[in-house]
């Protein structure tokens, strides 16, 4: 057999390359396809169209109570009668999932991981996943990292109550550092057992002081009249574990955060216990 020239190795070498990026291309595209959006600003089916490229998610563009927002000074209302959350966790078998527009680890079985309780109404703890850079704003500023622990009404599927965490760059997060093997191995597996998953892990146990006000998911179909708690507790996270959760992704959605929609009249009310503080 000759040898392969340097020329038809040359050849080779540029065809591979070419058929990688065309595969990730694809690959990226059936992502977006999938999802029906994206998060590439000025694209066609980027954030600021989402509410006309689907007939079923007018609301992300008609909506008065869309989130996320600028939680200001402004706007707060402080609001005692709001209390301590009335949470009742307890540790369930979870599954972590490449939802490919977030990383998200989802509890097997409704309630088995247990409850919030907003106003009387029970909501049970469902799954929660992470955006990055923050959706939610405090006085301007962004966090670099948000998880939502979404919650979901017992009678009513799309009555929703949601707890953000916020967090900074700084010490890795203990919580996520237990899911870094399974995280990485995201990109290869869209589906994994993770064993028990304790919420109070997920949250931290500080609660004493939240906001709370009314909204509405943050990805398409944008559905209003879900009731947001973000706490004020800034956790920290390292730059590589944001960075892991991110590599899970495709491209157009390592950068996974809305962009903030207006107030117009909500108030936000405020929730904190001075005695824990002092």
């Amino acid at each position: 057999m000759k040898p392969i020239s340097s020329n038809m190795q040359f050849m080779i070498t540029t065809f591979l390359s070419i058929y990688v990026l065309f595969i990730s291309l694809a690959s990226t595209r059936g992502d977006e396809a999938e999802a029906g959006f994206n998060y590439v600003p000025g694209s066609d089916i980027g954030p600021d169209r989402w509410g006309v490229i689907n007939e079923n998610w007018t609301t992300c563009s008609t909506g008065r109570e869309q989130s996320p927002i600028d939680i200001t000074e402004e706007r707060i209302q402080e609001q005692p009668d709001l209390g301590r959350l009335l949470q009742k966790y307890q540790p369930a078998k979870a599954t972590l999932k490449n939802q490919h527009i977030y990383i998200e680890v989802e509890w097997n079985g409704n309630g088995n991981a247990g409850s919030m309780t907003i106003d009387g109404i029970l909501y049970n703890v469902s799954q929660f996943h992470w955006h990055s850079p923050s959706e939610h704003t405090i006085n301007g500023q962004r966090y670099d990292l948000e998880m939502h622990i979404v919650h979901q009404n017992i009678d009513n599927e799309t009555a929703r109550a949601v707890v953000a965490v916020l967090y900074d760059i700084g010490h890795p997060d203990p919580f996520i550092r237990k899911l870094e093997p399974f995280i990485r191995n995201a990109n290869n597996v869209e589906e994994q057992p993770i064993g028990l998953v304790d919420p109070r892990e997920a949250q931290g146990i500080d609660t004493a002081k939240y906001y709370r006000y009314m909204g509405s998911l943050t990805v398409p179909p944008c559905t209003e009249g879900v009731v947001w708690t973000v706490l004020d507790n800034i956790r920290t996270v390292s730059t590589a574990q944001v960075d892991l959760l991110k590599q899970a992704l495709p491209e157009d959605f390592r950068n996974n955060s809305r962009p903030l929609q207006n107030i117009n009249d909500r108030t936000i009310g405020l929730y904190q216990n001075l005695k824990i503080h002092k």
